[in-house]
């Protein structure tokens, strides 16, 4: 029976259209796509290939991270 994971993903949208996403808690995840929902889509497929990976190298899945968005003003 498969476990299920959640994590949070960044999904920041791209100056020439389409999106990357990020995942805090396994930062070698990162994906791409056209629009919205196949970036999400990649981003599955891409956390189940990570998870996959650790599970056969003996390594524990990761906590999810809960990432904070700041802003930050700077005069340059």
């Amino acid at each position: 029976m498969a476990v299920s994971y959640s994590y949070s993903v960044i999904l920041e949208p791209q100056e020439g259209g389409g999106f990357t996403v990020l995942v805090p808690a396994l930062p070698e995840v990162v994906t791409e796509g056209d629009t919205e929902q196949e970036a999400l889509a990649n981003v599955e497929e891409a956390i189940r290939a990570i998870l996959a990976y650790r599970r056969e190298n003996g390594m524990a899945p990761p906590s999810d991270a809960h990432p904070e968005i700041r802003h930050v003003t700077v005069a340059a």
